[in-house]
């Protein structure tokens, strides 16, 4: 696959040629989809995208062409690095491990806060029902 800075700096009649290419690579993926021969579908993706980015490039050029604007083929300038994380990045996600253990913890304390009035409400109900007893002996 062809990245778009590349074919820029191509001329015209190198990017009439490259679409020929892509176009008639494209025909023999679909000859060989057909036939049931093609190992990886994802290469009929890729040339036409490749087409896809020439006639852009194309396009391009002819509406600066029109507008009376020179497009010069830009040079290619390499991607700089990712910049590394600042040291107060680097403590927020060291931080963001130790809450998630306090969280943990935090859920503990209430699932064992959760039990206990459960077990006073039957000894409470227990207690209730022993009233409700000595309650009709009185009467």
């Amino acid at each position: 696959m062809t990245t778009a800075a590349e074919l820029e700096q191509l001329d015209d009649e190198e990017l009439d040629g490259r679409l020929a290419e892509y176009r008639r690579e494209l025909l023999n993926l679909r000859f060989q989809i057909a036939t049931s021969q093609l190992d990886n579908p994802s290469r009929i993706t890729g040339a036409r995208r490749d087409i896809a980015r020439v006639l852009t490039l194309m396009r391009e050029r002819e509406i600066a062409l029109a507008e009376g604007r020179d497009l010069t083929p830009r040079e290619y300038v390499a991607p700089s690095p990712r910049r590394p994380r600042a040291d107060e990045e680097l403590e927020a996600v060291a931080g963001a491990d130790e809450d998630v253990l306090d969280v943990d913890d935090e859920i503990d304390e209430f699932e064992a806060e959760e039990e206990t009035p459960v077990d006073d409400e039957l000894e409470d109900e227990s207690s209730l029902e022993a009233d409700d007893e000595g309650e009709g002996e009185d009467d």
